[in-house]
């Protein structure tokens, strides 16, 4: 899949710049998967957003004291 790995760069940026709107995102992913799944995956879910979430902290942490 040619230019796949530009547009994940392109994504990670988007993200990480705005870091603290993505955070929310998150959050309603993972509600929508779990309704998606009937519950069946919400051990999982809950620990894939979980990690996406600390990412997103972490990253809005240095966002803020870079002064971005």
């Amino acid at each position: 899949m040619p230019g796949a790995g530009d547009a994940f760069k392109r994504l990670k940026k988007t993200v990480d710049d705005n870091a603290e709107k993505a955070e929310g995102l998150v959050g309603k992913a993972a509600r929508a998967a779990k309704k998606a799944t009937g519950g069946a995956h919400d051990d999982k879910i809950d620990r894939g957003s979980g990690a996406a979430t600390e990412y997103l902290r972490k990253r809005a942490r240095e966002n803020r004291r870079n002064g971005e």
